[in-house]
């Protein structure tokens, strides 16, 4: 495995050299940069398998120079999960960006992109293979630097500017709770060493484990994306080119939830109050249900996907939640149930938002515009794109047989089976959080049939869609991969589950693997098959064979389908795209149920002409959803933090006396604490 490794960390070096070294050559620049990726993360996807397979963990160190930092990584099988994730999600973009970025040639540096991808690539890599404390800030920062730069590449655009200045100072205020997190193990393992942070000299304290866990929960649900700390999200997301939005919003996220599971089950051992399950799955359901309602509204389509991200992180958190509520309650099956549906939706929300990602960069590529009003009868132009686009829409919105049904499902069942656990309080709670999951779904499925119904049906809404052609060969392989990547792992759970197993198991102390496969692996049960199970291969098998057999009765009955076209009756006129339903349109009943909530804003000025004011001559309509969270948390802040610095000001006089007393007294103040 280490020579997998070394094979790794080899193809993202020479995907961030190679193309850095040749002159103006677009294609062969293209070139250098994306073969070095497509291997670097091939040997990615064995090392993922062959550490979820391995009876023990491979370990590896390197010496530095520099006080208690080493080098050291470890492949274990929650590591060689989060790699296989990486690396399969890592493995469609480079594929994609061969026909992508000639989209950017003229317009920025391809050598620079292409290295910045490899480098990004690598640095999430190595993030979830360290094994030491420092190591794992310097990939931590690595990974959200580049992905900055990335951000920020079309930086010509004030927008893309203010999105890149947003995430890097959402990214460092969480990183600092990160740091707090490790000094905090790092006191009573006395090395920064994670097997220190295992297994401390001295068990931490009650108080110490607990502010280790909300700080922890800051740090890394920054990055995740959790309510209310998900504002960077649909900022930084859209702004980046679509393959980055992809890592970014597939696995770069995913990261954070690999740090949880790593700090909360692995550095903590699993062992926690109630309410500690209880905040987290609280902090899902909210993110779960917020996100999809924020997504509703947008009409960017690559901002919807961010929303999108929020709401799936939420889904991920509440499996691990009602697994760390079960581990509470000394319920090992159920906890390792409802940790594997986690795991389970993170490796499937990995592939099917990285697919739809590609798909709307497909979508920019071709029409120049994110606007999904802007769209329309685009599955007639661009059929592949429009196949791989609905794969993924089926996908995200958890419909049968594909991957988000099968863990979305086994969710459901982690939380329908609180009625184990003994109190009252959380047995109402669990039921509850499945029922925001369940409107959660609606939601999702509302606002996919928008974005898809919007963008690939109907007629044209400008120019650019009517020109609109399908898209590079490369482009196309890229999303065909993940879309037979998500139906796979909705079709085959019967080797997913085992694998999930190996990462799960040694965290609660418990195998699940026969309890939950049923029918020699045909079915999916909840560790008990008589309280429910589920055969999503069976199931995928009858609606092909209802599909064909309705197709028989149509023939049968209908006689034989023969094509006829005909104008649809528009009451006697010629239909113009203005007759479709927009996406605004479409949201419309939703917003005025959820008004409350999204504290809309409609603005409509009409203009009529001078011969009469019974006839508009132009009407104006502007509709804006309040960003709560701006405006009642970060804004305050922001205010408070500018009034603070402006007065701070004073301590900056110039004087170069005032500046060496400064360091006079800190210097007796450190002597001071010395002695």
């Amino acid at each position: 495995m280490l020579n997998l490794l070394w094979i790794l960390l080899g193809g993202y070096v020479a995907g961030i050299l190679l193309p850095l070294c040749l002159p103006r050559q677009p294609k062969a620049q293209i070139i250098t940069t994306t073969a070095p990726a497509i291997v670097a993360t091939s040997a990615g996807v064995v090392l993922g398998l062959l550490g979820l397979t391995s009876s023990d963990p491979i370990t590896g160190s390197l010496a530095s120079t520099i006080p208690l930092l080493t080098f050291a990584i470890r492949i274990d099988p929650l590591a060689a999960f989060f790699v296989l994730t990486i690396s399969l999600a890592g493995l469609a973009a480079s594929i994609y960006a061969i026909g992508y970025m000639r989209h950017f040639d003229g317009r920025t540096s391809l050598p620079l992109l292409g290295a910045l991808f490899n480098g990004f690539l690598c640095s999430m890599t190595v993030v979830v293979l360290a094994d030491n404390g420092i190591f794992f800030l310097i990939a931590w920062e690595l990974m959200s630097l580049l992905s900055y730069f990335l951000v920020v590449t079309e930086h010509e655009n004030a927008e893309v500017r203010y999105a890149g200045l947003f995430y890097l100072i959402m990214t460092h205020v969480g990183t600092a709770f990160i740091i707090l997190t490790f000094l905090i193990f790092f006191q009573e393992g006395g090395s920064f060493a994670f097997d220190a942070f295992r297994h401390p000299e001295q068990p931490l304290p009650e108080s110490m484990r607990t502010i280790a866990f909300l700080i922890a929960l800051i740090g890394f649900g920054t990055k995740a994306g959790i309510v209310p700390l998900h504002v960077w999200l649909p900022y930084a997301h859209p702004a980046a080119p679509s393959h980055v939005s992809a890592l970014m919003s597939g696995v770069m996220i995913k990261t954070a939830i690999y740090a949880l599971i790593r700090v909360y089950f692995d550095f903590l051992g699993g062992q926690f109050p109630w309410w500690w399950g209880f905040v987290v799955l609280v902090i899902g359901a909210v993110s779960a249900l917020l996100g999809v309602m924020y997504a509703l509204m947008e009409h960017d389509l690559k901002s919807l996907l961010a929303y999108h991200s929020v709401e799936n992180i939420g889904i991920i958190l509440l499996g691990i939640g009602a697994g760390m509520i079960f581990q509470t309650y000394g319920l090992k099956e159920f906890a390792a149930l409802g940790l594997l549906a986690g795991l389970y939706h993170t490796i499937n929300h990995a592939m099917f938002k990285a697919l739809l990602f590609l798909g709307a960069g497909s979508l920019l590529y071709t029409t120049h515009t994110r606007n999904m009003e802007e769209y329309g009868g685009l599955l007639r132009r661009m059929p592949w794109t429009g196949a791989c686009f609905l794969i993924g829409a089926v996908s995200i919105a958890a419909l049968p047989p594909t991957n988000g049904f099968v863990s979305e499902w086994l969710v459901f069942q982690s939380l329908f089976l609180s009625f184990h656990i003994p109190d009252t309080f959380l047995k109402l709670i669990l039921p509850l959080a499945a029922a925001m999951l369940a409107l959660t779904g609606a939601l999702a499925l509302a606002c996919f049939a928008k974005a898809f119904g919007i963008s690939f049906l109907a007629l044209p809404r400008s120019t650019h869609a009517r020109h609109a052609k399908e898209v590079p060969i490369p482009m196309r392989v890229g999303m065909a991969l993940l879309a037979t990547i998500c139906v796979a792992l909705g079709l085959v759970p019967m080797v997913v589950v085992p694998l999930l197993d190996r990462v799960v198991a040694p965290f609660t102390g418990v195998s699940i693997e026969g309890h939950v496969l049923a029918l020699d692996g045909w079915a999916l049960a909840t560790v008990d098959v008589e309280f429910s199970s589920l055969s999503p291969s069976i199931l995928a098998l009858l609606l092909t064979v209802l599909s064909v057999l309705g197709l028989g009765i149509v023939a049968a009955f209908g006689g034989l389908m023969r094509k006829r076209y005909y104008k649809t009756w528009g009451c006697g006129i010629n239909l113009t795209p203005r007759m479709e339903y927009t996406a605004t349109g479409f949201v419309q009943p939703i917003k005025r149920v959820f008004s409350s909530i999204y504290q809309p804003t409609v603005k409509l000025e009409t203009e009529f002409l001078h011969e009469s004011q019974y006839f508009a001559k132009r009407r104006r309509f502007e509709f804006h959803v309040e960003p709560v969270f701006q405006k009642y948390l970060y804004d305050p802040v922001l205010a408070f933090v500018t009034a603070l610095a402006g007065r701070l000001r004073i301590i900056q006089a110039g004087s170069l006396h005032l500046y060496l007393a400064y360091i006079f007294v800190t210097l007796i103040v450190l002597l001071l604490f010395a002695v």
